[in-house]
Order: C-alpha cells, then structure tokens, then sequence
C-alpha cells in the first residue's frame, strides 16, 4: 500500500534530480553527515540525521530539519554532487499506516 499523506504535505518532485548546496561536518572523513543545505535557495537546519546508509560511491542521508520535515539527500561522492531524493512534511496526520519513506536504490 502506498504512503498516504494529506494533500498538502505531498510535494513535487520534477523527474530531473533536484541540486542542493549542503554544507557538511567532516571528521574521519569529508563530508561525514550533512549539518545544514539549501534548496531552491531557501537555507535548512539540519537538526537530526535520522538515517543513512551506502550504495557503491553514493551516500543517503534521511535528516530531520527544524520544523520536522524529513529529506533524504544523497552524495554523489564520485562527482561530489548532493540531490534531493525525498521530501515528507513533518505535520503529516497520523493515519496507522506506515509512512516511511522508501525507494529502491
């Protein structure tokens, strides 16, 4: 069954990958998790990184911004180049369905 979320929490994604500038915490390695990015040039504040997990030379991350909507961004790290992969609003009402986010990869 698919995700449900109300009318207004759904949000377009074009077929093209959606660029984003993220700004990243580097620790053992560079780009570790992501601390903050801009989409569309309006700026977030990355407050949890809820998940990630790895694909041959690419990286996701599902993060938490304030506000609580949840994105999944991933790192090209071939190329070096962050998209937008998933969006949900945090306000979603709470239907008993699972609602987390997936995709093949």
């Amino acid at each position: 069954m698919p995700n449900v979320l109300p009318r207004c929490a759904r949000h377009a994604v074009p077929e093209q990958q959606l660029l984003v500038q993220v700004e990243c915490y580097s620790g053992y390695k560079a780009d570790e998790r992501p601390l903050r990015f801009r989409l569309r040039g309006h700026p977030f504040e990355v407050e949890t990184v809820e998940d990630r997990w790895y694909s041959p030379g690419v990286t996701y991350f599902r993060v938490i911004v304030r506000g609580g909507d949840r994105y999944v961004l991933r790192h090209d790290e071939t190329r070096d180049i962050w998209t937008l992969e998933a969006f949900r609003a945090g306000g979603a009402i709470s239907t008993g369905i699972d609602t987390k986010i997936t995709r093949s990869v």
